[in-house]
């Protein structure tokens, strides 16, 4: 082990955990999500990676995602008992299992997100972290705050708007930027699907827990419903438009005489007013037996394109005019050899491996907080405007970093076990 003497005046991304150049992962909630990043972590051939640390609130969640990763990968899951951690506090000992120059992968609920990525950054240790990147506006604040410190520390973040790293993607926003569709002036981004409903909190056991396995059900857990499902799709709008929304409002509602026991809304219809007063329209709508639909189209004063498909594919085409029918595709990009997925995680440990800038949290922020800021305008009933989301430190739920197994819920389920709905014109989350 190197000396701490020696580590001073020494850039913290280009030391390594061992003398091998291996850079060693910590994954802090063991879902599906996390498994899956820390899959892309130790399939990089940008060198080697290992798993040294796992930490999670679930001792079943982890277990499943412990055995799947060492069936996968081998020897490079090297994560004893002793270094699977449990607990609310656990993230604190897996990132402890770290050295400067490693990375944590922070990919539980987005209401623990900036307490964890602060721990991380204290550390001197990289940060991937999933999205959504904050259930609220004072929470994103706190993930900006943290851009900045880690920025000053010469540290390396990685956020999960893998879309940003698709090559078919990044070529038709280079056409737009040409002027190949002429001057934008709508885009329209939807993701209607059957969606999932939740029944009444039963009792007896902990309803913190209950709500925590639950996380798209609740505002303070993980944005619920909306932003999990379309951030990805709000973030393109953004990014074709290369500026953030000054404005948003809309229309939403629930499904007549649903039994559905959740926080959320079944739709959603958001449009978006950017600087030069052109407009976006983000459409979720969670319903069955309805249309399907799971894309993002681009409508220029020369032509329209399609930006993105189902489960996010890379359908991409430019085409002769505003209808988008197949048989009016005039361009297509080259087609893409590797997984966005991939490519972020390649392009996170290149960086840190050869010291290059690679900070992607202000514009993750920035995506989280138009996202909220049109749940914010439907769930309100009102205008909400960039500058309010700006000024806000609203939080759902502010003790979030002393949360036990013992806690009480943030909120609270009625006698019938339902819990409240927003109410337009009566509820406020900025």
């Amino acid at each position: 082990m190197v000396a701490g003497s020696v580590l001073s005046g020494v850039a913290l991304s280009r030391i390594y955990a061992s003398e091998d150049n291996t850079i060693r992962l910590a994954l802090v909630g063991c879902g599906g999500r996390g498994s899956g990043a820390a899959g892309n972590a130790l399939s990089s051939t940008t060198g080697p990676t290992r798993l040294v640390a796992m930490a999670d609130v679930f001792e079943d969640k982890q277990a499943r995602s412990y055995k799947a990763l060492r069936k996968q990968f081998g020897e490079r899951i090297d994560v004893p008992e002793d270094r699977r951690f449990l607990g609310f506090d656990a993230y604190r000992r897996a990132i402890d299992c770290l050295q400067p120059g490693d990375v944590m992968i922070q990919a539980t609920h987005s209401a623990f997100r900036p307490t964890h990525v602060k721990y991380a950054i204290d550390k001197g240790v990289n940060v991937f972290m999933e999205k959504s990147f904050a259930p609220d506006p004072g929470g994103t604040q706190d993930i900006l705050r943290l851009c900045q410190v880690a920025q000053e520390k010469n540290l390396k973040i990685g956020c999960g708007l893998m879309c940003r790293h698709s090559h078919a993607r990044q070529a038709l926003i280079q056409k737009i930027r040409e002027g190949a569709m002429g001057q934008v002036q709508l885009i329209r981004a939807y993701r209607m699907d059957p969606g999932a409903r939740m029944g009444p909190f039963p009792g007896g056991q902990s309803e913190l827990l209950w709500q925590i396995k639950r996380p798209y059900f609740f505002l303070w857990v993980s944005s619920a419903w909306f932003i999990e499902m379309m951030i990805h799709q709000v973030d393109e709008c953004c990014w074709i438009k290369d500026a953030w929304p000054v404005s948003a409002e809309g229309l939403g509602g629930r499904e007549p005489g649903s039994a559905d026991c959740s926080q959320n809304l079944h739709t959603y219809a958001i449009e978006y007013t950017f600087p030069d007063g052109t407009k976006a329209i983000v459409n979720s709508r969670s319903w069955q037996n309805c249309k399907n639909e799971f894309a993002t189209f681009v409508h220029g004063t020369k032509c329209a394109a399609q930006f993105s498909g189902n489960v996010h594919a890379p359908t991409v085409h430019i085409y002769q005019d505003q209808r988008t029918t197949k048989d009016g595709i005039t361009w297509r990009p080259q087609k893409e050899r590797m997984s966005p997925y991939q490519i972020e995680w390649d392009v996170l440990l290149d960086a840190i491996r050869k010291d290059k800038p690679h900070n992607e949290a202000r514009r993750a922020a920035y995506a989280n907080l138009a996202s909220i800021m049109g749940r914010a305008a439907i769930h309100s009933g009102k205008v909400i405007t960039w500058d309010e989301m700006l000024a806000s430190d609203f939080k759902f739920c502010s003790n979030v970093a002393d949360l036990t197994y013992d806690s009480p819920a943030p909120v609270k389920a009625d006698a019938k076990g339902v819990y409240p709905v927003p109410n337009p014109g009566k509820w406020s989350e900025i």
